[in-house]
């Protein structure tokens, strides 16, 4: 029985690192601009800061809009910007037609957009839609129980413990940010839902009110010339319908944690990935639509966080009747990752969750980090984000780049007086950095001077990462070769290589240490990457990946500590790999 099993375990593994071949969804016709679209994501707070105040701005982003340019970027994405009392840093919107006035004003976004538009990159607004802050003018109406107002937000009254007589939160529900998703309002005398922090009341999407007004904020934003949005925080949009007596139900213990106060100490059967979550999706994609169609210009693009099982997320996507978001984020490289490490075999893992489940004609998108997870090349290990970089540029589809990731920027060391982040904050001081997300958001390192050159202040609002003096913009300019130039020229050969845009794509861990990616496409160069993903020098026979892989390739793009040389030509069946090497050849 004992030797069954493993026999098992061995087939299992054997299949998993099997060739994938998967074909273009389309030869060499015209892909509207999203479809292999470079996005990068700007934490505005973070970005540049143009006033001194140590504070990231719009002013700030304008004036580096070239740098983006030139890295080659199709949009820029850009986190929460709208006025907000700032206790989630943006994501708790009081007015969500108004610039938080420390970003700037309207009219310096206007600025951003004109400029914009003359560089020919396209700006995405984050859309935050599952809630609003406890200051916004609609949840002080609901408050009062206002006219239009009165069920905004989502109500109860509680219920009351037959033992001690008290009134306690209608359910067992927890927040993200730890502890119960219930608070109290002593005017209106009710609690409210907060899947996020006190202060981020949950809008009630099953009132049509509420449907509509979020639809005005699309239009809104759409009307002053953003090319789409990046819709946050979307499992928790809707809860499950309580029963014939108003009754929510509790959800059980999941046995994840034993710390009560986590929100992974339940399941979230009843407030998560909801059938509902699906169609509103579904509408607000015909409200971009509608624009286009009204008004005329580019596609408007949504893109879609969640961190949902794949048979959940893939239905973003729209169905045979109904077109959906454009892109539901893909996450598996980071998840995958965070769960078992990075191997070979791990990244076909999260490659093959992806594109195995993903419906017939749709893009595939892939993404390495954001606001919310420590970077990159923290994460993957400082030797191995080039790698990691070529790996979403070679793949089919559109590549998301964090800001920093470009130049492998790492976490920043955030002490617990120095935290800000309310997950961290909510927490204490042993078990902060398990929660805390301001390590992956400290100021982008510009140069290697006073305050990496983010702000001309004395301070910024969070501590800079140590290493800016060796990993900035400025310096991996004048260097001969550095995270920056590999990025730029995977950018540039991605935008002018018709394989990588039309091909089909082979990919495979040959072990644990070693993958390939293969984009073919007839009447045009091959391209090969190739990774050792290992702590030892391999010699690798990409005859054992592909059979009529028997001419020499080219080298196009090497990893930062490769001693090749681009223009060599290098024999496939003998292919010698330093640890964490990483090369872009073709057969050119």
């Amino acid at each position: 029985m004992e030797l069954l099993s493993l026999l098992t375990l061995l087939l299992l593994a054997i299949a998993s690192n099997e060739a994938c071949q998967v074909q273009s969804s389309s030869s060499e016709t015209t892909k509207d601009w999203w479809q292999t679209a470079q996005f990068y994501q700007i934490y505005p707070r973070s970005f540049k800061d143009s006033d001194g105040d140590g504070i990231g701005d719009l002013n700030g982003i304008t004036s580096k809009l070239e740098y983006l340019k030139d890295l080659g970027v199709t949009a820029a994405w850009l986190s929460p910007i709208f006025k907000s009392p700032m206790v989630d840093f943006g994501y708790d919107i009081s007015d969500f037609f108004d610039i938080q006035p420390e970003y700037g004003t309207l009219e310096d976004f206007r600025t951003l957009i004109k400029r914009a538009k003359e560089l020919d990159l396209k700006i995405v607004l984050d859309f935050v839609p599952n809630h609003s802050s406890n200051e916004s003018e609609w949840f002080l109406k609901s408050v009062k129980r206002e006219k239009g107002y009165e069920d905004y937000y989502v109500w109860h009254d509680g219920k009351v413990n037959s033992t001690t007589g008290k009134r306690e939160p209608p359910t067992n529900w927890l927040q993200y940010f730890r502890g119960s998703a219930w608070e109290w309002n002593e005017v209106r005398q009710q609690y409210y839902l907060h899947q996020f922090a006190v202060q981020q009341p949950d809008l009630n999407y099953r009132n049509p009110l509420v449907v509509e007004q979020m639809k005005r904020v699309l239009r809104y934003w759409l009307n002053e010339g953003v090319s789409g949005f990046r819709c946050d925080a979307l499992p928790p949009l809707f809860e499950v319908v309580p029963d014939s007596d108003g009754q929510f139900p509790d959800e059980v213990v999941s046995g994840a944690t034993e710390d009560k106060e986590d929100r992974d100490y339940l399941t979230t059967t009843y407030i998560e990935n909801q059938p509902e979550t699906i169609d509103m999706v579904y509408q607000w994609r015909t409200v971009l639509d509608d624009h286009k169609r009204i008004f005329g210009g580019n596609s408007s693009v949504l893109l879609i966080e969640t961190y949902s099982p794949a048979w959940f997320t893939m239905q973003f996507y729209g169905n045979r009747s109904t077109e959906g978001a454009h892109l539901p984020f893909n996450f598996n490289l980071i998840t995958v990752m965070e769960q078992s490490g990075l191997s070979a075999s791990n990244v076909q893992e999260a490659i093959d969750l992806w594109l195995k489940n993903m419906p017939a004609g749709r893009t595939p998108n892939w993404v390495l980090g954001n606001h919310d997870k420590r970077r990159a090349a923290s994460r993957y290990g400082k030797e191995n984000i080039d790698g990691m970089n070529m790996l979403v540029m070679i793949l089919p589809g559109v590549s998301v780049t964090y800001q920093g990731e470009e130049i492998g920027m790492t976490d920043g060391e955030i002490s617990w007086e120095d935290t800000v982040d309310p997950w961290g904050c909510n927490s204490n001081p042993n078990i902060y950095e398990q929660y805390t997300r301001d390590p992956e958001r400290t100021p982008f390192q510009w140069t290697g001077g006073t305050n990496a050159g983010f702000t001309n202040g004395s301070s910024t609002w969070l501590p800079l990462a140590a290493d800016y003096a060796t990993i900035n913009v400025e310096k991996e300019l004048s260097d001969d070769h550095s995270h920056l130039k590999i990025y730029k020229a995977l950018v540039a050969l991605r935008k002018s290589s018709k394989t990588l845009q039309n091909g089909s794509t082979k990919y495979q861990a040959l072990s644990e240490d070693i993958f390939v990616v293969q984009r073919s496409l007839t009447k045009s160069a091959t391209i090969v990457l190739v990774i050792n993903f290992g702590s030892v020098a391999k010699t690798v026979d990409l005859s054992q990946f592909d059979k009529s892989r028997t001419e020499s390739l080219q080298l196009l793009i090497r990893s930062i500590d490769s001693t090749k040389k681009e223009g060599t030509r290098y024999d496939p069946k003998a292919l010698s790999l330093d640890p964490s090497e990483a090369l872009v050849l073709t057969t050119e």
